[in-house]
């Protein structure tokens, strides 16, 4: 096989779920999409990427970045909860209050006082413990409130670059969310990081498929003979819908490498370890396949895996496959005696077969998939395996060697 430099990792899967409702919007129904003439069920992308990130799960993306040190906390309220909270049961509350507002000066401005107004920052915990030890020093060595005030004014002053690093991290993003799904900071575009990992809504390969739930909620205690009413202590209805959804991730190995390491983009290749990026892509791919978004857990148990997982390297602007399901893939085809699984894994690769011939951009490319799902000419293998040589080209992207057996 010739070698391909990893500058993108594209990732397409296929999965199912019955009877669930995956990612509602504001009007508690499940999410829509209209695509090629036909409304689809959609699960939308920042639905998936939290999924990932928090999954109870060792592969989820939160537990990567605990070991290595490298989590991060996005909120309103970090300064309250996570620097000076922990200090107000050993120091005066006016003091703690002057350090608190002055942190909070510094990084809100004029909205300091209103949470409502606050946008939400992303701080790494390393970013956090260091204004942590800051603020219980000034404490210590401040004495009254005033004083207090007056030392933690002269700090924010003195540290104002340092300060300023918090939220001018293009180089190097001191968490592990930040460095993989960017970072947005509308009151200081410096302060932005772009997101290494990119995520499409997912969305139905055939048309909706909705159902409204109607249900009751009984009263245990009711009783008839003592005069209770025979009737529900509830009526609710809630909509569910079942379908074969297509989604798609692209990794920016570049990018990744960059976010991770501090390196310049156009220097990833170098000796750098990039063994944190290659781990992320391969719990990305163990993620994908395996987690599952949801609401409604306990009364739908949305619990299903990927059925395909179709993994490409390759050094070429990434393209979807989105559009082999312009046209809507028929639910049941008089024509075929086959499933909808086999008929839309058949219709991905026709169409990825045409870009093929089109286009000749030689990815490298492999997947894993049920039975009847199997793409005809890709190589196969089980996830372990395609999570494992997904990884293996972030490791061996300077060696030049065969990216179909990635050191």
């Amino acid at each position: 096989m010739t070698f391909v430099t990893p500058k993108f990792i594209q990732i397409h899967f296929l999965a199912a779920w019955p009877g669930a409702l995956l990612n509602r919007d504001d009007a508690g129904l499940a999410k829509r999409l209209p695509f090629g003439g036909a409304t689809r069920t959609r699960i939308s992308s920042q639905c998936l990427k939290r999924h990932w990130r928090k999954a109870d799960d060792p592969r989820a993306l939160h537990m990567l970045a605990t070991e290595k040190g490298v989590e991060g906390v996005r909120s309103k309220i970090t300064i309250e909860r996570a620097v000076t909270g922990p200090l107000r049961a050993r120091f005066d509350k006016e003091a703690v209050d002057a350090v608190e507002l002055a942190f909070l000066t510094k990084f809100y401005g004029k909205n300091a006082k209103d949470k409502q107004q606050r946008q939400a920052l992303l701080f790494g915990r390393p970013e956090i413990d260091w204004m942590r030890g800051e603020a219980e020093r000034l404490l210590a060595e401040g004495g009254s409130a005033t004083a207090v005030k007056a030392a933690a004014d002269i700090w924010i002053k003195e540290e104002k670059n340092n300060l300023n690093q918090l939220r001018d991290q293009a180089a190097l993003s001191a968490s592990l969310e930040a460095a993989l799904f960017g970072r947005m900071v509308t009151s200081d575009p410096r302060a932005n990081t772009d997101a290494a990992i990119h995520v499409a809504h997912a969305f139905t390969v055939h048309e909706e498929q909705p159902e409204l739930d109607y249900f009751t909620v009984v009263d245990d205690l009711s009783d008839r003979s003592l005069g209770d009413d025979s009737g529900a202590a509830g009526v609710f209805d809630t909509e569910l819908t079942s379908g074969l959804y297509y989604g798609y991730v692209v990794v920016d190995v570049p990018l990744l490498v960059s976010n991770l390491t501090g390196c310049a983009r156009r220097d990833w290749t170098g000796d750098h370890d990039r063994d944190l990026a290659a781990r992320v892509v391969e719990n990305l791919v163990h993620l994908v396949a395996e987690i599952s978004p949801g609401a409604k857990k306990g009364s739908t148990a949305p619990y299903s895996r990927a059925e395909l997982v179709l993994v490409e390297v390759g050094d070429r602007q990434p393209r979807t496959l989105a559009n082999a399901f312009r046209d809507p893939v028929l639910l049941t085809d008089p024509a075929s005696n086959r499933g909808l699984g086999f008929r839309t894994a058949e219709t991905l690769l026709g169409h990825l077969s045409a870009m093929d011939d089109v286009y000749a951009t030689g990815e490298a490319r492999r997947h894993m998939a049920l039975p009847d799902l199997r793409l005809t000419g890709v190589d196969h293998a089980n996830l372990a395996d395609l999570a494992a040589w997904a990884g293996g080209v972030v490791r061996s992207a300077s060696t030049g060697a065969d990216q179909g057996e990635p050191a």
